[in-house]
């Protein structure tokens, strides 16, 4: 009896992957030829092939965030206050790309009140109770929280997915320096700034991290600090200890800590079958996608279909009544020099 393949999911993040795609093409300024604005959403199309094929995709859930209703926002007013409004041809695209991934066939998760990296938590925390495994695909580094046995992360980075790490508790580990279960506490004692989330004052990535290899938890670090401080002051400094036993410091970390985790709990459409979403897509539903934004068309069916393309090879017209120049006569041929022996293998010319 053979052992039956573990399935994987693979949970994109969005907004993550339609940003960077907006602002890394828009120099082009692409419309479909019906004339929608869709950079963003070209970028986010070749981006979703490529992580399919990197990971081995069985079945792929993109999430969004439920923009203009934030549940976040209404229960901390000044979270993500002090950024600027979308732009108006990025929202447009945002609003485009739920509807052509729907109409590809991959699950769209828009939910309710949440966040794209909700989506992402609550297809990892689902997941194994179906049998299956996850892979996030974001840039959003909040998702290193999210790593552990059944779920890997591919960190997008500039270069697109061909050039992003995929991480599991090892290689984090050896990237930031803390174990998945202790990123939390890391991001919440360093704060976040595009979050409008301030840290603990004195506390940035690196002493976050000396700290955590020496206590393990921040709440062990606050409950040495304030009595006494003795471990704390030997993994980051006497300042850093007292600042540590401050007022207001680790009320401002417990704050931090309940806006950053993310909800497991949101419908993200996995069933006993893993049915919805799952490869392979219909054939025409992808071939209208990527042509209607003149996408590699073969390409995307391989990776979503599963099948190679039918190919119909017709032979080139040629008139019959076309005759060929004559062809010159040649003279005598030179005699050819035996060339110089060289290296047998690459390697001879590499030492």
């Amino acid at each position: 009896m053979t052992d039956q393949p573990i399935p994987t999911v693979l949970a994109v993040d969005g907004n993550s992957l339609l940003h960077r795609s907006f602002h890394a093409q828009a120099r082009t300024m692409y419309r479909t030829p019906d004339g929608a604005q869709g950079w963003a959403i070209r970028g986010l199309l070749s981006q979703l092939v490529a992580a399919v094929d990197r990971v081995c995709a069985d079945v792929v859930v993109v999430g969004f965030d439920d923009r203009g209703n934030s549940s976040r926002k209404r229960r901390w007013p000044s979270y993500k206050a002090q950024r600027a409004p979308k732009p108006e041809s990025l929202e447009r695209q945002l609003d485009l790309a739920v509807e052509v991934l729907r109409e590809l066939g991959v699950v769209v998760v828009v939910p309710e009140g949440l966040e794209a990296d909700d989506v992402l938590a609550s297809v990892a925390a689902q997941a194994p109770a179906l049998g299956a495994r996850t892979v996030v695909a974001t840039s959003d580094r909040d998702s290193f929280a999210l790593i552990d046995d059944n779920t890997r992360m591919l960190r997008i980075l500039n270069g697109g997915v061909d050039a992003s790490p995929l991480l599991d508790p090892q290689r984090l580990a050896l990237v930031t320096g803390v174990r998945p279960e202790q990123y939390l506490d890391l991001a919440a004692l360093r704060g976040d700034t595009s979050d409008n989330l301030p840290g603990v004052t004195g506390f940035g990535t690196k002493t976050a991290v000396r700290l955590l290899q020496a206590l393990d938890t921040a709440e062990a670090a606050f409950d040495d600090a304030e009595t006494g401080g003795g471990r704390c002051a030997a993994a980051v400094g006497k300042a850093r200890a007292n600042a540590l036993a401050a007022p207001g410091a680790r009320e401002r970390w417990q704050h931090n800590c309940e806006v950053m985790e993310m909800v497991t709990t949101a419908e993200v459409g996995l069933h006993r079958t893993l049915g919805r979403g799952r490869l392979p897509l219909d054939e025409d539903a992808v071939r209208s996608t990527y042509s209607r934004f003149e996408l590699h068309v073969a390409g995307a069916l391989r990776a979503l279909t599963l099948r190679e393309p039918t190919r119909t090879v017709t032979e080139p017209y040629v008139d019959p009544r076309w005759k060929g120049a004559p062809r010159p006569k040649l003279g005598p041929l030179p005699k050819l020099v035996p060339a110089a022996v060289g290296p047998a293998y690459v390697q001879e010319t590499l030492f």
